[in-house]
């Protein structure tokens, strides 16, 4: 499961919302056996989240699209995991920690580059913790395309197309100074995200 979650740099977290299923797309990052995420403290999402809605947080890398000799049998090549529980608000004395954990997962280094945080800032910003108590994890990045003696025609191709995020060229700002280099930390999350396929 950690490892799942690690190599990810997204979620998506879903909660029952006036009876109706609610999902949006987070950034995720891990603080040993919790998954951190954020969001504005305005937010009636996330205001409900703190206040005890259940929630469900979905982690998918999807790996490739298996071609089988069947629609039937046709699929996709994933690792997912499904955490379920009930997020604690971050106390206000942990909140920028908390904040920088999920920094340096998603954009390693960038702290370094830019201004601290603001009070203002950090007022709102909620952070909210997620215990990796109950989760379920599916790993079919291996599964085949057929068995011998399955009857099917080998005259139909079969096979997998995979599948990766990779990063493209760094594309900078209107408004930055001109001749301005991209941070060695831009450069080494690029590299990170195309090496290891994150998705």
């Amino acid at each position: 499961m950690y490892d799942v979650i690690d190599g990810a740099l997204s979620a998506t977290i879903a909660i029952v919302r006036d009876g109706r299923p609610v999902a949006l797309p987070i950034g995720i990052g891990r603080d040993g056996d919790d998954l951190l995420i954020h969001g504005s403290t305005g937010s009636d999402f996330f205001r409900r989240i703190a206040a005890g809605t259940p929630v469900c947080v979905t982690v998918t890398h999807l790996m490739g699209l298996k071609y089988a000799r069947s629609l039937f049998d046709s699929s996709m090549r994933y690792r997912c995991a499904v955490v379920f529980g009930v997020a604690s608000v971050v106390p206000p004395d942990e909140k920028e920690a908390a904040l920088l954990t999920l920094s340096e997962h998603l954009m390693p280094g960038r702290s370094l580059d830019v201004r601290p945080m603001t009070a203002r800032e950090l007022a709102a910003t909620m952070v909210l913790r997620v215990p990796l108590a109950e989760a379920s994890v599916k790993d079919n990045a291996g599964s085949l395309v057929e068995e011998d003696g399955d009857g099917e025609d080998r005259a139909v191709w079969a096979g997998t197309l995979p599948l990766r995020m990779s990063a493209g060229e760094p594309v900078t700002s209107p408004q930055t100074a001109t001749g301005t280099p991209v941070p060695a930390s831009v450069r080494r999350a690029a590299e990170r995200v195309t090496v290891t396929g994150m998705a």
